[in-house]
């Protein structure tokens, strides 16, 4: 990616409202349906994440991902550096006990997005000082979703992360479109809500009813 580029994606950061997180599992049309769907709703940022196939199968699928995306969303790989350089994505999304962050850098380059997962205030300051790109905050409800989460945090964590870092702030975890409300008005930048999209049957009004709810709210709040 060229400077140029980056700096226009890195600017989109600053301007998401719903975040994808694909799931294979959870998925009624596959994950490239979902991605074609969510792009076309208008979602700006797209993360894959994929535990169940083997490295070529995630290549081979990380570089459709990447071409749905193209100039139209931030194409991001969960945890697989190797997958995210093989097929040039806009960056990577890690967590706490993946490859640090410094070293991730190192391996990706100056012009990557990376993101990193926090629980709480310390690990969010950490993550900017160590160069992350955004912080994923959760999980901030109970979820069923990703079985190492915990507990949830509850939404009044986001407020107090966001007064802390300066990087946006990406909300995830057992939320839904009767909780995602709670979740904008304590200051979550974006949000992901992956059961409540990609089990469903029509994906792309789904995504487009989380983007209308989140920009409904940041515009109250101008």
């Amino acid at each position: 990616m060229d400077q140029k580029n980056f700096s226009r994606k890195t600017s989109l950061l600053n301007e998401i409202d719903f975040y994808l997180v694909t799931d294979s599992g959870l998925s009624k049309k596959g994950t490239l349906s979902d991605v074609k769907e969510a792009v076309e709703a208008g979602c700006k940022i797209i993360q894959y994440r994929e535990k169940n196939k083997s490295t070529k199968e995630m290549v081979d699928e990380a570089a459709e991902i990447r071409r749905i995306c193209s100039k139209r969303a931030i194409f991001l790989v969960n945890d697989r550096i190797d997958v995210a350089l093989a097929v040039d994505a806009d960056g990577v999304h890690i967590g706490q006990d993946d490859m640090p962050i410094e070293t991730a850098r190192k391996l990706l380059g100056a012009d990557k997005i990376i993101g990193l997962t926090v629980h709480n205030v310390e690990e969010a300051i950490e993550a900017e000082i160590s160069g992350a790109n955004y912080a994923g905050l959760g999980s901030i409800f109970d979820t069923a979703t990703k079985k190492d989460a915990g507990k949830g945090i509850g939404p009044g964590s986001i407020r107090d992360v966001k007064n802390a870092i300066k990087i946006p702030v990406v909300a995830i975890g057992g939320i839904n479109r009767e909780n995602c409300i709670l979740v904008v008005e304590n200051g979550a930048d974006s949000l992901v809500a992956i059961s409540a999209v990609v089990c469903s049957d029509d994906v792309k009004r789904e995504t487009r009813e989380f983007i209308d709810i989140i920009q409904k709210m940041k515009n109250r709040h101008i």
